[in-house]
C-alpha cells in the first residue's frame, strides 16, 4: 500500500507549488528533531513527501502510479530510479558527494534545515551585515511642524573606522588570499545526519567568510571595521508634519560590516501642543468667545491664527456653536500642494450676573 503525499502534508490533490511549500515549512518546523517534541520518523515522512510533491515531473508520476511504482517501472513510466520500490529511499536517486555524500537543493527552505546542518547563506559565503537600522526623537514647537523647521541633533552611532576606512586591516599591511577556503569564503564539509551524509558548506571560520586575511589587523577598530563615535547631525523637518510621524534618512544609521550599506536613521517627530491651536488634520481648530450683543447685533472680532491676528466678522443673528471657515490659514499639506483651513467655533458666552436696568431691557425685548 503506497503512502499518501498529499495527506503526510495536510493540502489536497489540487494544492499548488506554494501552498505544498507552505505546508512543508509549517510541519518540518514542528517535527524537526532538534526541536522540543521534534519527532525524527515523521520529519522523515515530511522531506519525502516533499521532495516528490515540489518536484513538476516526480508529482505527475506519483499522481499517476502513487508512491509505489511497480506498475511505473513495467511501462517505463520513470526514469532514473530502478533500483528502489518506494520514494522513501528518494536519496539514492540523487548524485552521489565526495566519500558516499549527498547534495540536497532545499531552494529557499534553507532556514529550516541550516542550523542543523549549515546551509542557506554559508553556503555561498558569508555575507556582509547591513548597517542597524536606529531611531531617535526630535521636539518641535506647533507652529515649526506648521511651517517647517531644522533641527541639530547628537548622536552616538557606530560609523566606518576612519584610519581603515572600514576594511579592518592595518593600513599598510599585507593582505592575503585566505589559505583555509582559497578566497571564496566557503569551505565544504561532510556531515552525518539523519537523512545520511551531507555536503554542506559554511563560511570559512579563518577568513569570518570575507576570502582574505590580513597580517595585521588595524589597531583603532581591531579588525571589526567600524568604531563609535559621537556625530554632529541635523534634519530638515518638512511643513505639516503631525506628531508621531518618523522622516527616514536613507544610509545615515549605523555603519555596514566592512564595506556594506549602512543602516537608515528614523526621526520620529514629537510635536509640542499649543494652548492657542488644536490639529485636525491639515486643519487648525480654534474656539472664539463672543458677547450676546455681538451675536445678536453682529461684529468684527480679532482671531488669533498661525500668521498672526485676522479680523472676522461675525454676522447680526449669529447662534452659538457657528462655525466660520478661515481659507488657507491651516497647516501646509504633506501630500500636495496648498494649506489646510482655519475654523473657528464661536461660543455665545450668557452673561452670569445681569444689573437690574439690563434685565428690564430683556424682559422689555420681544424675542
Amino acid at each position: 500500500m503506497g503512502k499518501d503525499y498529499y495527506k503526510i502534508l495536510g493540502v489536497g490533490k489540487s494544492a499548488s507549488a506554494e501552498e505544498i511549500k507552505k505546508a512543508f515549512r509549517e510541519k518540518a518546523h514542528k517535527f524537526h528533531p532538534d526541536k522540543p517534541g521534534g519527532d525524527e520518523q515523521k520529519f522523515k515522512e515530511l522531506n519525502e513527501a516533499y521532495q516528490v510533491l515540489s518536484d513538476a515531473k516526480k508529482r505527475s508520476q506519483y499522481d499517476q502510479f502513487g508512491s509505489t511504482f511497480e506498475q511505473a517501472r513495467g511501462q517505463g513510466g520513470f526514469h532514473g530510479f530502478d533500483g528502489f520500490r518506494d520514494f522513501s529511499d528518494f536519496a539514492s536517486g540523487f548524485s552521489q558527494g565526495g566519500s558516499g555524500g549527498f547534495q540536497f537543493d532545499f531552494g529557499d527552505l534553507g532556514d529550516i534545515f541550516g542550523d542543523a546542518f549549515g546551509f542557506g547563506s554559508g553556503s555561498r559565503g558569508r555575507r556582509k551585515q547591513r548597517g542597524r537600522d536606529i531611531e531617535v526623537s526630535v521636539t518641535v514647537d506647533f507652529l515649526e511642524s506648521v511651517f517647517g523647521t531644522e533641527k541639530k541633533f547628537s548622536l552616538n552611532k557606530a560609523v566606518a573606522c576612519s584610519k581603515c576606512h572600514g576594511q579592518g586591516a592595518e593600513p599598510g599591511s599585507k593582505v592575503e588570499t585566505c589559505k583555509t577556503c582559497g578566497g571564496t569564503g566557503v569551505v565544504t564539509r561532510l556531515q552525518r545526519t539523519i537523512l545520511g551524509n551531507i555536503q554542506t558548506r559554511a563560511a570559512c571560520e579563518t577568513c569570518g567568510g570575507e576570502g582574505k586575511t590580513y597580517s595585521q589587523k588595524c589597531s583603532k577598530c581591531y579588525g571589526t571595521g567600524m568604531t563609535r563615535e559621537v556625530v554632529n547631525m541635523s534634519v530638515k523637518i518638512p511643513a505639516g508634519i503631525d506628531n508621531g510621524q518618523s522622516i527616514r534618512l536613507s544610509g545615515q544609521g549605523e555603519a555596514g560590516e566592512k564595506g556594506a550599506a549602512a543602516g537608515d536613521l528614523f526621526v520620529k517627530v514629537r510635536v509640542t501642543p499649543d494652548k492657542r491651536f488644536r490639529r485636525e488634520g491639515d486643519n487648525i481648530v480654534t474656539v472664539a468667545e463672543i458677547g450676546f450683543r455681538q451675536a445678536a447685533l453682529g461684529a468684527k472680532i480679532e482671531v488669533e491664527t498661525v500668521d498672526g491676528p485676522v479680523t472676522l466678522k461675525i454676522p447680526e443673528g449669529t447662534q452659538s456653536g457657528k462655525v466660520f471657515i478661515l481659507r488657507d490659514k491651516g497647516v501646509h499639506k504633506l501630500q500636495g500642494r496648498g494649506r489646510g483651513d482655519h475654523l473657528v467655533t464661536v461660543v455665545v458666552k450668557t452673561p452670569a450676573k445681569l444689573t437690574r436696568e439690563q434685565r428690564k431691557i430683556l424682559e422689555n425685548l420681544d424675542l
